[in-house]
């Protein structure tokens, strides 16, 4: 992981304080002004050439107290970032790993939430088969690519990157379950899965992040409110749209639905999502 530290203490280098510009600008004045002094008690510079040695100085001075332009962040490093990040984040404790989504829907915001304790027990709100803002016992389990996901499994995901997706590649799937481009193999939204909705262990987070990372040309698309916002192209021209905040090692809204079978679908808006542990009974 010295690669992501590297990447990460590289971009959080700051830019020089104003303190410092000004006395750099102050000790070039002097330097110069000496100078001046020495070239008057020698002969006298022509007068266009003290024009010019002055509008040099100028410049000179100008150009040091600029600070030095914002180095753009790639879409690679965003994610190299996010990786460092979740490594240190600790997972947090409860009874329930609460998820909430919401988007924008026809009319109004609308949302959906689930609750599931660690040994499998699950509720939910506003699933498409149960009566609007109801809270009822939902028996579906965690899934990735379709196949019944639980905590000890993924407590037991590999923390090295490709390690980590060979594991997912190995995993019982259903291809109803998944996009055209998982089932050719580029494993993008089970990745996204593991850093979005399952209560999925740090530096199994951190490594799914990396794996992201390699993901040929992902972008950066620039800063926007929650983070950065990145594009994934796919295979058959799909692009995944995500906003990930790389301190926080988080996905704050993506462009892709996870659905109730594990997989996954491409939506025509973002989709927010939040996570976390909670005593708080479900009602």
């Amino acid at each position: 992981m010295d690669d992501l530290n590297a990447v990460a203490n590289l971009l959080a280098k700051p830019e020089p304080s104003a303190e410092a510009i000004t006395r750099s600008r102050g000790r070039l004045q002097d330097r110069m002004t000496r100078g001046r002094a020495r070239r008057r008690r020698g002969r006298l510079l022509p007068v266009l050439g003290m024009a010019v040695a002055a509008a040099v100085a100028v410049a000179v001075i100008v150009t040091s107290a600029a600070p030095p332009a914002a180095t753009p962040i790639s879409g690679r490093d965003v994610l190299l970032m996010a990786a460092a990040s979740a490594e240190h984040i600790p997972q947090g404790t409860g009874t329930y790993w609460h998820i909430t989504r919401t988007w924008q829907g026809p009319d109004a915001p609308e949302m959906q939430e689930s609750w599931t304790t660690r040994d499998g027990h699950r509720w939910s709100r506003n699933e498409p088969y149960a009566t609007p803002g109801a809270v009822v016992e939902d028996p579906a389990p965690f899934r990735l690519m379709g196949a019944k996901i639980g905590f000890e499994e993924l407590e037991g995901l590999p923390s090295d990157p490709e390690e980590l997706k060979e594991r997912i590649a190995g995993l019982p799937r259903h291809d109803s379950a998944m996009i055209s481009a998982d089932r050719q193999g580029e494993l993008v939204s089970p990745l996204i899965t593991l850093i979005t909705e399952l209560p999925t262990p740090a530096p199994v987070r951190s490594a799914a992040f990396e794996a992201l990372a390699a993901t040929p040309g992902v972008e950066n698309a620039g800063p926007v409110e929650g983070g950065q916002e990145l594009l994934i192209p796919l295979s058959g021209s799909v692009q995944i749209k995500m906003v990930v905040d790389p301190e926080a090692a988080r996905v704050t809204r993506a462009n892709i639905l996870l659905t109730a079978e594990g997989g996954s679908a491409m939506s025509n808006s973002y989709i927010s999502v939040a996570t976390e542990w909670t005593d708080e009974l479900p009602r």
